[in-house]
């Protein structure tokens, strides 16, 4: 059955590409997906699949239940895009001024729509129901995975895969990783208060920009002294603020960057640690502060035996390479499902087909290597549905591709 399945999924090729161009020349921003929300609906609701628009905000749930019974199984693709000029050269460069995707969620969305559309067609020989989770705002905290969760989108769903198409890793490439795969992703703000003067008379002042500079440099010994070496963490200050003249020693400045981090320990400690040394740094520059801490998406965890399982279903896609990759620190909010029902998250290689250099994840030249759609959804679906057999007996059967 799943070779009958891939053979359809390379017929509609073609309209999967279609799809996932014309959703790169119109993004939307997160929390504003109106119109690419919209347009999902509709594409299910021509197929007469069962379809909700506007759960836990601009989400889309579709469902499909096959002819025999079985588990349900999700499958999630976000749609969201990012503040980001398209400054690639191609002909379905965003449309949208300053908007863009940027990480590959048009070619999610593409994959699990013409997935969903085969697997429909195919539905009466399948076993167990399909749920299609098309997830807003992955891209700004808070996303759209918890609220979308609350308003029942894993209800009676027994397992959940995804998969994010990966443009720094060959295509035709499976990669898995069982438990921490993707880091939590804080954010911090601070703002320091000095006392601003003449630039020629700083012994008169409380210069911020020093004592924030210097500040810099201490939250670096957090990682390097503080963390245990064998625990993977990051502190990256990714702003500084402050003054505009340049013979003025501003009053204030406001700097701010991320911790990432996979165990709730490393976390708790450097949560403490920052606000240790912002306060010993400021009182020894005579000078206040304001400390903001915001808890982002946790860790993406992946339960072992279904991360075994996916493996083992890429295994038999044809053309596929399949490999254990080391954990990104890097954050998704697909860890929130993961925090209720058993799944994994993997990545698909879908490094351009180019002799020119390769763009990372939110770059405003970032591309895909489209077939990497038609890979991941062989390999979403071939796990959708062998779900339902044990996975034991899925390891022992050898006839999965008949």
């Amino acid at each position: 059955m799943l070779q009958i399945i891939w053979e359809q999924l390379d017929n509609y090729y073609n309209e999967m590409v279609k799809i996932r161009r014309y959703l790169h020349q119109y993004p939307e921003l997160s929390f504003k997906e109106v119109k690419t929300a919209q347009y999902i609906i509709s594409f299910y609701e021509k197929l007469g699949i069962q379809v909700t628009g506007n759960v836990g905000g601009n989400g889309v749930v579709a469902k499909i239940s096959g002819g025999k019974p079985g588990k349900t199984v999700a499958l999630r693709a976000d749609f969201d895009a990012l503040p980001i000029q398209d400054e690639k050269d191609v002909a379905y460069k965003s449309k949208v001024s300053g908007v863009m995707h940027a990480c590959g969620h048009d070619g999610h969305t593409a994959t699990l729509l013409i997935l969903a559309k085969v697997i429909n067609e195919f539905k009466e020989e399948l076993a167990g129901n399909f749920v299609f989770i098309h997830q807003h705002a992955e891209e700004s905290n808070p996303g759209g995975a918890k609220a979308m969760i609350e308003a029942g989108c894993l209800e009676n769903v027994e397992a959940i895969f995804g998969t994010h198409l990966w443009a720094t890793l060959p295509t035709g490439t499976i990669s898995y990783k069982a438990g921490p795969m993707m880091a939590a992703a804080d954010e911090f703000k601070i703002k320091i208060q000095g006392q601003g003067g003449h630039g020629a008379q700083p012994h008169k002042t409380k210069d911020s920009l020093v004592t924030a500079s210097q500040l810099v440099l201490n939250l670096q010994q957090i990682v390097s002294r503080k963390v245990n070496p064998i625990h993977h963490a990051v502190l990256t200050v990714g702003y500084l603020e402050s003054g505009n003249a340049f013979n003025v020693i501003a009053d204030t400045a406001i700097l701010g960057g991320t911790v990432r981090t996979f165990d709730k320990e490393t976390q708790l400690l450097i949560k403490e640690e920052l606000e240790r040394v912002i306060k010993g740094t400021c009182y020894t520059a005579n000078s206040t502060y304001e400390y903001e801490y915001d808890d982002g998406y946790p860790a993406v965890v992946n339960h072992p035996e279904e991360t075994s399982f996916l493996a083992h279903c890429a295994e038999k896609v044809p053309g596929v390479t399949v490999l254990e990759g080391e954990p990104e620190l890097t954050g998704e909010d697909f860890s929130y499902y993961l925090q209720h029902v058993k799944g994994t998250f993997f990545f698909t290689g879908a490094m351009p087909d180019t002799n020119g250099p390769t763009y990372p994840h939110h770059h405003p030249k970032f591309d895909i290597n489209e077939k990497a759609m038609l890979i991941a959804a062989k390999t979403l679906g071939s796990a959708a549905i062998t779900y339902n057999i044990s996975l034991s007996a899925a390891k022992a059967s050898t006839n999965l591709n008949s």
